[in-house]
Protein backbone atom coordinates (compact mmCIF):
# COMPACT_ATOMS: atom_id res chain seq x y z
CA UNK A 1 0.00 0.00 0.00
CA UNK A 2 1.39 3.14 -1.28
CA UNK A 3 2.12 5.60 1.92
CA UNK A 4 -0.28 8.56 0.34
CA UNK A 5 -3.13 5.58 0.15
CA UNK A 6 -2.44 4.62 4.07
CA UNK A 7 -2.48 8.02 5.06
CA UNK A 8 -5.69 8.49 3.60
CA UNK A 9 -7.34 5.03 4.63
CA UNK A 10 -6.13 6.19 8.86
CA UNK A 11 -7.92 9.44 8.17
CA UNK A 12 -11.08 7.85 7.27
CA UNK A 13 -10.57 5.53 10.34
CA UNK A 14 -10.11 8.31 13.00
CA UNK A 15 -12.76 10.34 11.34
CA UNK A 16 -14.87 7.17 11.34
CA UNK A 17 -14.21 6.64 15.43
CA UNK A 18 -14.54 10.52 16.22
CA UNK A 19 -18.22 10.46 14.33
CA UNK A 20 -18.71 7.37 16.98
CA UNK A 21 -18.14 9.07 19.92
CA UNK A 22 -20.28 12.17 18.80
CA UNK A 23 -22.76 10.69 17.91
CA UNK A 24 -22.75 8.04 20.97
CA UNK A 25 -21.52 10.70 23.58
CA UNK A 26 -24.24 10.98 26.20
CA UNK A 27 -24.66 6.81 26.23
CA UNK A 28 -21.00 6.54 26.49
CA UNK A 29 -20.92 9.36 29.35
CA UNK A 30 -23.91 6.93 30.91
CA UNK A 31 -22.17 3.74 30.60
CA UNK A 32 -19.25 4.73 32.46
CA UNK A 33 -20.94 6.22 34.64
CA UNK A 34 -23.68 3.84 35.21
CA UNK A 35 -21.09 0.89 35.48
CA UNK A 36 -18.80 2.51 38.52
CA UNK A 37 -19.43 -0.22 41.05
CA UNK A 38 -16.78 0.60 43.96
CA UNK A 39 -17.07 -2.43 46.69
CA UNK A 40 -17.61 -0.15 50.24
CA UNK A 41 -17.23 -1.74 53.45
CA UNK A 42 -16.48 -0.80 57.17
CA UNK A 43 -13.07 -1.16 56.31
CA UNK A 44 -12.67 1.34 53.25
CA UNK A 45 -15.43 3.28 54.55
CA UNK A 46 -12.65 4.17 58.12
CA UNK A 47 -9.71 4.02 56.13
CA UNK A 48 -11.19 6.72 53.05
CA UNK A 49 -12.62 8.92 56.26
CA UNK A 50 -9.38 9.67 57.49
CA UNK A 51 -8.45 11.12 53.97
CA UNK A 52 -8.25 14.60 53.12
CA UNK A 53 -10.48 16.25 50.72
CA UNK A 54 -11.53 18.73 48.71
CA UNK A 55 -14.52 21.19 49.67
CA UNK A 56 -14.48 23.78 46.88
CA UNK A 57 -17.70 23.02 45.28
CA UNK A 58 -16.85 26.53 43.17
CA UNK A 59 -14.45 24.78 41.42
CA UNK A 60 -16.82 21.95 40.13
CA UNK A 61 -16.79 21.37 36.17
CA UNK A 62 -19.87 20.35 33.95
CA UNK A 63 -20.02 16.77 33.31
CA UNK A 64 -18.89 16.21 30.11
CA UNK A 65 -17.37 12.75 28.21
CA UNK A 66 -13.93 13.89 29.15
CA UNK A 67 -14.30 14.33 32.53
CA UNK A 68 -16.22 11.26 33.38
CA UNK A 69 -13.31 9.37 31.36
CA UNK A 70 -10.51 11.13 33.55
CA UNK A 71 -12.59 10.08 36.72
CA UNK A 72 -13.12 6.30 35.53
CA UNK A 73 -9.62 6.27 34.78
CA UNK A 74 -8.88 8.05 38.52
CA UNK A 75 -11.46 5.97 40.02
CA UNK A 76 -9.50 4.95 43.07
CA UNK A 77 -8.65 8.46 44.27
CA UNK A 78 -12.44 8.48 45.09
CA UNK A 79 -13.01 8.50 48.98
CA UNK A 80 -15.94 6.53 49.16
CA UNK A 81 -17.20 6.48 52.95
CA UNK A 82 -20.86 5.24 52.13
CA UNK A 83 -23.85 4.75 50.29
CA UNK A 84 -26.87 6.65 49.72
CA UNK A 85 -30.46 5.11 48.80
CA UNK A 86 -33.80 6.88 48.42
CA UNK A 87 -35.71 3.40 46.92
CA UNK A 88 -39.28 4.80 46.17
CA UNK A 89 -37.32 6.39 43.38
CA UNK A 90 -34.95 3.64 43.14
CA UNK A 91 -31.79 5.64 43.54
CA UNK A 92 -28.76 4.12 45.09
CA UNK A 93 -25.34 5.50 44.47
CA UNK A 94 -21.67 6.02 46.61
CA UNK A 95 -20.88 8.66 48.49
CA UNK A 96 -17.78 10.16 47.86
CA UNK A 97 -15.47 11.87 50.30
CA UNK A 98 -15.81 16.02 49.10
CA UNK A 99 -16.51 17.60 45.73
CA UNK A 100 -13.83 16.86 43.61
CA UNK A 101 -14.63 16.88 39.51
CA UNK A 102 -13.44 13.04 40.11
CA UNK A 103 -15.72 12.21 43.07
CA UNK A 104 -18.83 13.86 41.18
CA UNK A 105 -18.06 12.82 38.09
CA UNK A 106 -19.18 9.11 39.48
CA UNK A 107 -20.68 9.64 42.94
CA UNK A 108 -22.47 12.17 45.58
CA UNK A 109 -19.48 14.16 47.69
CA UNK A 110 -19.95 15.54 50.92
CA UNK A 111 -19.78 19.20 51.14
CA UNK A 112 -18.47 20.08 54.40
CA UNK A 113 -15.66 18.49 56.38
CA UNK A 114 -17.38 18.06 59.66
CA UNK A 115 -20.14 16.45 58.46
CA UNK A 116 -21.11 12.97 59.90
CA UNK A 117 -24.46 10.65 59.34
CA UNK A 118 -27.34 11.59 61.79
CA UNK A 119 -25.77 14.74 62.80
CA UNK A 120 -26.38 17.95 61.98
CA UNK A 121 -26.77 19.27 58.42
CA UNK A 122 -25.40 16.06 56.19
CA UNK A 123 -25.30 17.74 52.98
CA UNK A 124 -24.46 15.83 49.78
CA UNK A 125 -23.86 17.38 45.83
CA UNK A 126 -24.73 15.36 42.75
CA UNK A 127 -24.99 15.61 39.08
CA UNK A 128 -28.33 16.05 37.17
CA UNK A 129 -27.40 14.44 33.38
CA UNK A 130 -31.10 15.64 32.87
CA UNK A 131 -32.53 13.97 29.03
CA UNK A 132 -34.49 11.59 31.25
CA UNK A 133 -31.27 10.46 32.86
CA UNK A 134 -31.37 8.09 36.16
CA UNK A 135 -27.73 8.72 36.36
CA UNK A 136 -26.55 10.15 39.74
CA UNK A 137 -28.71 13.22 41.17
CA UNK A 138 -30.69 12.76 38.20
CA UNK A 139 -34.03 10.84 39.89
CA UNK A 140 -34.00 13.63 42.40
CA UNK A 141 -35.26 16.14 39.54
CA UNK A 142 -37.50 13.89 38.03
CA UNK A 143 -39.26 11.90 41.12
CA UNK A 144 -38.03 13.39 44.40
CA UNK A 145 -41.30 14.31 46.77
CA UNK A 146 -41.34 14.93 50.29
CA UNK A 147 -42.75 12.12 52.53
CA UNK A 148 -39.96 9.61 50.57
CA UNK A 149 -37.34 7.65 53.19
CA UNK A 150 -33.80 8.78 52.34
CA UNK A 151 -31.20 6.05 54.06
CA UNK A 152 -27.42 6.49 54.58
CA UNK A 153 -24.91 4.45 55.48
CA UNK A 154 -21.55 3.65 56.00
CA UNK A 155 -22.09 -0.10 56.31
CA UNK A 156 -21.90 -0.27 60.33
CA UNK A 157 -25.13 1.74 60.60
CA UNK A 158 -28.46 2.95 58.63
CA UNK A 159 -29.45 6.30 58.98
CA UNK A 160 -32.85 6.70 57.95
CA UNK A 161 -34.62 10.59 57.21
CA UNK A 162 -37.66 11.42 55.13
CA UNK A 163 -38.10 14.51 52.95
CA UNK A 164 -39.42 17.37 54.01
CA UNK A 165 -38.91 19.93 51.18
CA UNK A 166 -38.29 20.23 47.79
CA UNK A 167 -37.13 23.94 45.87
CA UNK A 168 -35.53 25.09 43.65
CA UNK A 169 -32.82 27.94 45.08
CA UNK A 170 -30.45 30.49 43.22
CA UNK A 171 -26.98 28.94 41.78
CA UNK A 172 -25.20 31.25 44.66
CA UNK A 173 -27.36 30.01 48.10
CA UNK A 174 -24.15 28.16 49.47
CA UNK A 175 -25.31 28.60 53.15
CA UNK A 176 -28.38 25.97 52.81
CA UNK A 177 -25.10 23.59 53.35
CA UNK A 178 -23.81 25.04 56.51
CA UNK A 179 -24.48 23.18 59.81
CA UNK A 180 -27.78 23.19 61.46
CA UNK A 181 -28.59 22.04 65.35
CA UNK A 182 -31.14 20.10 64.18
CA UNK A 183 -30.67 16.52 62.11
CA UNK A 184 -31.46 17.20 58.65
CA UNK A 185 -30.48 16.10 55.31
CA UNK A 186 -29.95 18.18 52.27
CA UNK A 187 -29.05 16.94 49.18
CA UNK A 188 -28.30 19.56 46.31
CA UNK A 189 -28.32 18.89 42.52
CA UNK A 190 -28.65 21.25 39.09
CA UNK A 191 -31.85 22.39 37.50
CA UNK A 192 -32.31 20.96 33.73
CA UNK A 193 -30.51 23.82 32.13
CA UNK A 194 -27.57 24.40 35.66
CA UNK A 195 -29.11 27.63 36.31
CA UNK A 196 -30.65 27.16 39.76
CA UNK A 197 -30.36 24.45 42.02
CA UNK A 198 -32.56 22.08 43.62
CA UNK A 199 -33.00 21.39 47.06
CA UNK A 200 -34.21 18.31 48.77
CA UNK A 201 -34.89 18.62 52.25
CA UNK A 202 -35.19 15.80 55.02
CA UNK A 203 -35.71 15.20 58.63
CA UNK A 204 -33.74 12.48 60.96
CA UNK A 205 -36.12 9.71 61.36
CA UNK A 206 -33.67 7.35 63.53
CA UNK A 207 -30.32 5.49 63.08
CA UNK A 208 -30.00 1.13 63.74
CA UNK A 209 -27.32 -1.11 63.28
CA UNK A 210 -26.59 -2.07 59.48
CA UNK A 211 -27.67 -5.67 60.21
CA UNK A 212 -31.04 -4.89 62.46
CA UNK A 213 -32.29 -2.47 59.05
CA UNK A 214 -35.21 -4.26 57.00
CA UNK A 215 -33.62 -6.45 54.10
CA UNK A 216 -35.13 -4.38 51.61
CA UNK A 217 -33.27 -1.58 53.35
CA UNK A 218 -30.17 -3.16 53.11
CA UNK A 219 -30.66 -4.55 50.07
CA UNK A 220 -31.09 -0.97 48.43
CA UNK A 221 -27.55 -0.20 50.42
CA UNK A 222 -25.39 -2.91 49.33
CA UNK A 223 -26.53 -5.07 46.22
CA UNK A 224 -24.99 -2.62 43.46
CA UNK A 225 -26.44 0.89 42.34
CA UNK A 226 -29.12 1.92 40.42
CA UNK A 227 -27.06 4.13 37.98
CA UNK A 228 -28.63 3.44 35.24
Amino acid sequence: MKKREWFRWTAVVILLIVSVVLIFNQQIKYYLVGSYHPTVTKQTVKQNNKKSANYDFSNVQDLNLQSVAKARARKQSIKVIGVISIPAIKMSIPIGKGVDNNTLALAAGTMRADQKMGEGNYALAGHNMAHGSRILFSPLYYDAKVGQKVYLTDMTRIYEYQITERKFIAATRVDVVNDTPQKIITLITCNKTGSRRLMIRGKFVKSMKFKQAPKSVQKSLSKGYTNK
